[in-house]
């Protein structure tokens, strides 16, 4: 079975802006299943490709994941007609820090202001250097999954 292991973190400042290598814009919906189904699905535009993502609803840095590359008029389609708004839009800024690559999500529209870095791992317990720019672990949060973010935007609970 795939297997994604990431861990996600806030930010305390912008020290990570030095070091992007690369930028890319990003869409995604999700499709609205069962509470009981244990999984999410998602349709994610990203510049000129498309992909269905399936993921466990597991809580922490090890889930299960699937991901399939789909033509662009039928991610269009999903989105317009299956998935639930609100959608999740946000510049991703892929940034070097010391032999791994981090993934720093800049958020819009319902979820603007929120700024998190994760980086995917091989092994759950790999190591890995925390950046000065690297703050609070929210990981094991809920409210930072995307999914979350689209059933519940970061505007309606960010000053809490």
């Amino acid at each position: 079975m795939a297997r994604e292991i990431e861990r996600k973190f806030l930010l305390k400042n912008d020290g990570w802006r030095a070091a992007i290598t690369r930028t890319s814009r990003y869409r995604q919906g999700y499709l609205r299943t069962g509470a009981d189904s244990g999984c999410s699905v998602r349709v994610r535009i990203e510049g000129d490709e498309a992909k269905l993502n399936i993921k466990s609803m597991t809580l922490g840095a090890s889930r299960a994941e699937f991901e399939f590359s789909i033509p662009m008029a039928e991610a269009r389609s999903l989105l317009e007609t299956l998935c639930v708004p609100p959608f999740i839009d946000k510049v991703r800024h892929f940034v070097q820090h010391a032999g791994h690559t981090w993934e720093v999500d800049v958020f819009e529209g319902d979820n603007a202001g929120l700024v998190i870095a994760e980086i995917e791992l091989k092994d759950i317990n790999e190591p890995f250097a925390r950046p000065g720019w690297l703050g609070k672990e929210v990981t094991d949060d809920p409210r930072y999954y995307n999914v979350s973010l689209a059933g519940n935007p970061y505007k309606n609970w960010r000053d809490q």
